[in-house]
């Protein structure tokens, strides 16, 4: 058995001038986390650095390029779920940072806490080193164009967002032997009140991971995603029919059946086997089964 890694770039309806950019973004993760196995690294390792990649890479809602709260403040969540102790680390609400998903990493390294948020969030990535940036360093133009509209109008657009638009990242890794990891990271939701925290952080909701049966990542319509336990659904459901494509659409199906949500999650099992579904227009993923050798970077539709 060869390690296996599957990243996503969010689901929306991704315009067709930022194809390309989605593409090329998911293949850079899906490499990146991949060579990362090559070096003798875990699970964990892929699944962060993966995503790291896609932080730093604006076309993303994610690290760089993540949307504005209504006070005009990036704050930025992120988790990562070992699949071995069913442990998991995050970050919530957090300001100043670039790389949210590495803090959580860090979380995992160096405390026994499972989440820290707001200003704790900061402080704790303050004290093992990271470097602050500012607010500028986060901002992308066509974010601060979407703010500016929000102060001139007032309109939040919940639904027509997820319809329209959501960038949150996610990775799932298996390793040679079968012990699997997830990380997911975003910028959250445009307009969103200040303190705002979605499904991304949360486990069980925008990640899990189980070596008794795979990891998962989701994205999409936090409080919809969080109502449903969207990542824990569909482990559940790969638990009950062993095929990671079809637990993927029973999770999402379950959240448009129960709560009328919108989002998509990407899934490996411990055998190295990807799944993927998603009800919104268009998903960015990508990528790299190493037990049957396939390849994959796409927008799926």
């Amino acid at each position: 058995m060869k390690p296996t890694i599957i990243v996503h770039g969010g689901a929306w309806n991704i315009p067709d001038g930022l194809v390309e950019a989605h593409l090329k973004g998911c293949e850079a993760a899906a490499e990146k986390g991949y060579d990362e196995f090559v070096r003798g690294e875990s699970a964990v390792q892929a699944v962060v650095e993966a995503v790291a990649v896609m932080e730093d890479d604006p076309v993303f809602d994610a690290g760089i390029g993540s949307v504005l709260n209504q006070s005009g403040q990036v704050e930025l969540d992120a988790i990562v779920m070992e699949g071995g102790s069913l442990m998991s680390w995050a970050v919530a609400a957090l300001q100043h940072m670039k790389n949210p998903v590495r803090i959580a990493r860090k979380v995992l390294e160096d405390t026994s806490v499972s989440l820290f948020a707001g200003d704790g969030a900061l402080r704790f990535a303050v004290e093992k080193g990271f470097e602050p940036c500012t607010e500028q360093d986060l901002l992308v133009g066509h974010q601060l164009e979407d703010y500016r509209e929000f102060l001139r109008t007032g309109v939040l657009r919940t639904r027509e967002f997820f319809e329209g638009g959501c960038d949150t990242v996610g990775a799932c890794a298996a390793d040679t032997e079968g012990r699997v990891a997830s990380a997911t990271s975003t910028g959250g939701i445009p307009r969103k009140p200040a303190g705002r925290v979605g499904d991304s952080p949360l486990v069980g909701c925008g990640a899990y991971a189980d070596d008794v049966a795979g990891a998962a990542s989701a994205t999409g319509w936090g409080e919809k995603i969080m109502a449903v336990l969207l990542a824990k659904t569909a482990i559940d459901a790969l638990k009950l029919h062993g095929d990671p494509a079809e637990a993927c659409r029973e999770a999402v199906m379950v959240m448009k059946s129960r709560v009328n949500g919108l989002g998509g999650i990407i899934m490996v099992d411990s055998k190295g086997t990807v799944g993927y579904h998603h009800n919104t227009p268009r998903m960015a993923f990508g990528f790299i089964e190493g037990r049957t050798g396939s390849r994959k970077i796409a927008i799926g539709v």
